[in-house]
C-alpha cells in the first residue's frame, strides 16, 4: 500500500483549510510509507468541466466505434478514473459549501462514475468495481453539523459523497471534519487540530 491520490476541490489556493490538511497528510505519507507515490488531482484550480451531451454520447459509445473527437472528449474521464484504480489510498480535500461540496467535485465524480468502468448493472442491481481501497474525505465547515448538533439535518455533503464512493465500490471510507471554523477563533483552533491529530493517527494505522 504505497499509492496515494490527493484530490484538492477547494478553490482558494492560499487560505484553504482542507489543503493544509491534505498537505500533512501528505507529509505523513512520505515519512511513514516505504517508497511512496504520491499524485496530486487539483479540481479546485482546475475544475472537470460539466458534462455535455458529446461527452455523454461518447461514454456511452463501444471503445471500438469511438471517432477521434470522442475519444478526445472523454480523455480526461479515462485519466481521472485510471488515478483512482492504480491507488491505494485516495485523500479527497472537501470545503462545504452551502450545506453540500464545491461543484468542482460533483463533475469529478460525474466523469468517474462510468458504466462499465467503475460500475456495472448485475441482476442483484448495481456493483461498484474499484474495490480494495481506503478513502479519507477531509471536510472543512464553518458551522457544526456533528450529529446531534442543531444543524446536522442540514448536512448534504457527507451523505451524498459517502453514497457515490459507494457506488463505484469505495465503501472504506473515513470522514475527518474540520467543524465551526467560523464560530471563534479558539473553536477553530481545536477543530483544525483534532482534524491534524486524526489524520496523524490514520496514516500511523495505515504504515503499521
Amino acid at each position: 500500500m504505497r499509492n496515494l491520490l490527493i484530490v484538492n476541490s477547494s478553490p482558494n489556493p492560499e487560505q484553504s483549510v482542507t489543503r493544509g490538511l491534505t498537505a500533512e497528510f501528505v507529509e505523513a505519507w512520505t515519512s511513514k510509507i516505504d517508497d511512496p507515490k504520491v499524485v496530486h488531482r487539483d479540481i479546485g484550480q482546475n475544475p472537470p468541466p460539466h458534462l455535455d451531451q458529446a461527452t455523454i454520447g461518447s461514454f456511452y459509445t463501444m471503445p471500438e466505434q469511438r471517432s477521434a473527437e470522442q475519444k478526445l472528449a472523454i480523455a480526461l474521464s479515462e485519466t481521472l478514473i485510471a488515478e483512482l484504480r492504480e491507488a491505494d489510498v485516495i485523500v479527497i480535500g472537501a470545503p462545504m459549501h452551502n450545506f453540500g461540496s464545491p461543484s468542482s467535485l460533483k463533475t469529478w465524480f460525474d466523469h468517474v462514475a462510468r458504466v462499465g468502468e467503475t460500475f456495472r448493472y448485475t441482476e442483484n442491481g448495481p456493483e461498484g468495481l474499484l474495490k480494495n481501497k481506503k478513502v479519507f474525505v477531509i471536510t472543512a465547515r464553518g458551522g457544526n453539523y456533528a450529529e446531534g448538533a442543531p444543524a446536522a439535518p442540514m448536512d448534504i455533503q457527507a451523505p451524498y459523497i459517502r453514497t457515490v464512493l459507494g457506488f463505484i465500490g469505495l465503501t472504506d471510507v473515513t470522514f475527518i471534519h474540520s467543524q465551526g471554523l467560523n464560530m471563534g477563533d479558539e473553536v477553530r483552533e481545536q477543530a483544525i487540530q483534532s482534524a491534524s491529530t486524526a489524520i496523524e493517527t490514520a496514516v500511523s494505522d495505515l504504515a503499521a
